[in-house]
């Protein structure tokens, strides 16, 4: 039994859930469809959940109708198309969701958001059953999908996965809304964007799925950003860490947590095409024969800073990491990397959080609260890395890495290796972004 997942790309349109039926149709173990809300229909176009985020905001503020006619004209276009009748159904829901209770801002945000991949996934079912296919929609409170009460970064439950094995008992082909679970006081409760790729590995894990598909609008998972490398390498089968860390670090193709469920139950991940499904595509699994050098993937990110502490001997200081961690905590700060010398430390946190009155804060209370010497903060940096299990065996990554980068004039502003092995990473000035990752595609893909 799979579970397929189709993100917003494959479901744009009329024609692109066409495309869908098809593919579902092709393979009888096909028997879990999950589903993103529409997504854009040319490079100009909105995406479905970017309009409802829109119109949660206009109507928290007094005014979203003019979005909410947007989304409305959206799903009348698909539902048309395809002479499904459910469009009174979907009206009824999103009228309901946005006249809901708006005294918790972000509760509410989660309720409207969630409604683009709930209709979607109605609309899906529907157009099946009209092709003669039994299907039905499932709604995940009603599958037992809980998740903690966090808005916009939902966790799954370990009782949802018992939960969703009674899935399995179900006849016909099960469309299964993503991105959102229910809370356990039934509350809507959303997975950080993209989580859609989230849904469908939880599904995977809970009905223990002999492969978890995941079709997008790529051919493959690619070595590097093809906006920045034409025609790059395609990469056909990667481990679970070494796709972990690509999407970490930027590859969009798939949510970084969605590996988590399919990972723990041994599941294997296939990322396919909607648009080309007979290309091979990209398997991740837990091992793989390292056939292609020590470096199967390029990934890069920006809006980083690094706050930088200097203070002598400070090695010989007991709980000196501690109390400058505490610092960003008690900031509500999450930190990304921590290299450090002797005397000397980086935090590598997402820009995003610093603005300039906490940033103020942090530097005065590094300085009063542990004494340094000096704390300075470097802003608009980007974090490239360089990932690929085939380094744990192989001697002079560093090394190659840096001559690269060196050769294309590329200063390098930090580097961190984790203790796996599997990445390495350096930071750059965000302007020199693109050319130290061609710089290192060079270096590791295209030298024989």
């Amino acid at each position: 039994m799979k579970v397929v997942k189709f993100g917003g790309t494959s479901l744009a349109s009329a024609e692109q859930i066409k495309k869908v039926f098809q593919i579902v149709t092709s393979d009888s173990m096909r028997k879990v469809v999950v589903v993103s809300a529409p997504g854009k229909r040319t490079k100009d176009d909105s995406k479905v959940t970017d309009l409802l985020i829109a119109c949660a905001n206009g109507y928290i503020q007094g005014d979203g109708e003019s979005y909410l006619d947007q989304v409305l004209e959206r799903f009348e276009e698909i539902i048309r198309e395809l002479d499904v009748d459910v469009m009174e159904q979907i009206r009824a829901d999103l009228y309901e969701v946005v006249q809901g209770d708006k005294s918790d801002p972000a509760a509410y945000m989660d309720a409207v958001k969630a409604s683009g991949e709930d209709n979607c996934a109605k609309i899906v079912a529907a157009y099946f059953r009209k092709q003669g296919v039994k299907a039905q929609y499932i709604n995940p409170g009603v599958a037992g999908l809980i998740v903690t009460n966090d808005p916009g970064n939902a966790q799954v439950l370990p009782q949802s996965y018992d939960h969703l094995y009674k899935l399995r008992q179900e006849d016909g082909v099960l469309i299964v809304p993503g991105f959102f679970g229910y809370s356990e006081s039934g509350r809507v409760v959303t997975f950080s964007r993209g989580g859609s790729d989230i849904t469908g590995s939880i599904l995977a894990n809970g009905m223990k799925a002999t492969i978890y598909e995941n079709f997008t609008d790529v051919d493959a998972v690619y070595a590097v950003n093809p906006n920045f490398i034409s025609k790059p390498a395609e990469i056909k089968e990667l481990t679970y860490q070494e796709m972990r860390e690509l999407s970490y670090a930027g590859f969009a193709v798939f949510h970084d947590e969605a590996l988590i469920p399919a990972f723990r139950a041994g599941i294997p991940v296939h990322i396919k095409n909607t648009n080309n499904p007979q290309a091979p595509g990209t398997k991740i699994m837990h091992t793989r024969q390292h056939t292609n050098g020590p470096v199967i993937g390029i990934a890069s990110d920006t809006g980083f800073c690094s706050i930088n502490v200097s203070k002598y001997l400070m090695n010989r200081e007991v709980g000196f990491g501690r109390r400058l961690l505490h610092i960003l905590e008690d900031e509500g700060i999450s930190y990304e990397h921590t290299p450090s010398g002797i005397d000397d430390i980086s935090v590598i946190v997402r820009q995003q959080q610093l603005n300039e009155e906490i940033e103020a804060r942090v530097v005065a209370r590094i300085t009063d609260e542990l004494a340094v010497d000096s704390v300075a903060v470097e802003r608009n940096l980007a974090m490239i890395m360089l990932v690929g299990e085939g380094m744990r065996s192989n001697v002079g990554t560093m090394a190659r890495a840096a001559i690269a980068l060196a050769n294309a004039g590329v200063n390098i502003e930090m580097i961190n290796q984790g203790s796996s092995e599997v990445s390495m990473m350096f930071g750059v000035k965000e302007e020199e972004e693109k050319k130290a990752v061609c710089a290192l595609y060079e270096a590791f893909f295209l030298v024989v």
